[in-house]
């Protein structure tokens, strides 16, 4: 199918309809049922960490924007939690877009979210006057990357935070093909991007932002989530402990030493590092949280 014949709207329409795509619907939060996407959302280890890492580095915050919303799911996630929000949608859908963020701030009889249909590098959103910015998996889709993170750094106030989740990160050019041919859904539409986790991080910095924090793909559950990383954990661990078992019956009391027993589970290719290899991952993802100064 060429990437052309679908736009984002109807490509989410049309994987509804797939039995292969059901578990990436129900992952990706891209179900019919709007409500329901945003109840699995709100308890979902991703936006329970993101509320723990806006405590944090913002923990008097109380107006947000959220850049790229999609269907609206982190818009009503953050609204009751009691923020003040400006949703920011260019698609004007109501499968994916602003139409069903309207649709759900009806539904929940909302007060505290306005929604527009802008992109990110035109906000038009008075200056130095909001404690957040966010933007989730959108950063990455940006027409012009530093045009974007300057308008994110201009209307925020000082001191306020920019956390920017889940994002695409790439190595290099063979890097960025593997991760848009692995991409289920770019060949549909054509529209997925990533940049080189230096690329976001010199923008960051142009734009009078510092850096306060990069989360890796393994480093949290607001990346690797949905992903069962704890199932990786527990065949890590079993792996690990096969293989020391494993030692230990070739060498005997030798094998506590831990020269040894690194040694041996690098050759195994059992090294936390080895096993967790982000670079096996297309185009994994990336949280950064920076600070206006």
């Amino acid at each position: 199918m060429n990437a052309e014949n679908k736009t984002w709207e109807q490509t989410i329409e049309y994987i509804r309809t797939q039995p292969e795509y059901k578990e990436l619907v129900e992952e990706a939060y891209f179900d019919s049922n709007l409500s329901a996407n945003v109840e699995r959302f709100k308890k979902s280890s991703e936006f329970e960490t993101t509320i723990q890492l806006i405590k944090e580095y913002a923990p008097n915050a109380k107006s947000i924007i959220d850049i790229g919303a999609g269907n609206g799911i982190s818009t009503i996630a953050f609204a009751m939690n009691g923020f003040d929000v400006i949703s920011i949608e260019p698609d004007p859908s109501k499968t994916i877009g602003a139409g069903a963020i309207r649709t759900l701030v009806k539904e929940y009889a909302l007060s505290n979210v306005e929604v527009y249909e802008k992109f990110a590098e035109e906000l038009n959103l008075p200056e130095n006057n909001f404690d957040v910015v966010y933007a989730r998996q959108s950063m990455h889709h940006a027409y012009d990357l530093q045009s974007f993170i300057n308008e994110c750094s201009r209307v925020l106030k000082k001191g306020g935070i920019l956390i920017t989740v889940r994002d695409h990160v790439v190595f290099d050019h063979s890097d960025k093909q593997f991760f848009l041919k692995e991409h289920p859904l770019h060949k549909f539409y054509g529209g997925e991007n990533a940049f080189h986790p230096n690329e976001y991080k010199n923008a960051f910095s142009r734009a009078n932002l510092k850096l306060e924090k990069e989360l890796r793909y393994f480093d949290s559950p607001i990346n690797y989530f949905p992903a069962q990383y704890e199932s990786k954990i527990s065949k890590y661990n079993s792996l690990r402990a096969g293989a020391m078992e494993k030692l230990g019956k070739k060498i005997g009391p030798l094998a506590q030493f831990d020269f040894i027993k690194n040694l041996y589970l690098r050759r195994a290719g059992l090294t936390y590092e080895q096993f967790f290899n982000e670079t096996k991952i297309a185009g994994r993802m990336y949280t950064y949280i920076s600070k206006k100064i």
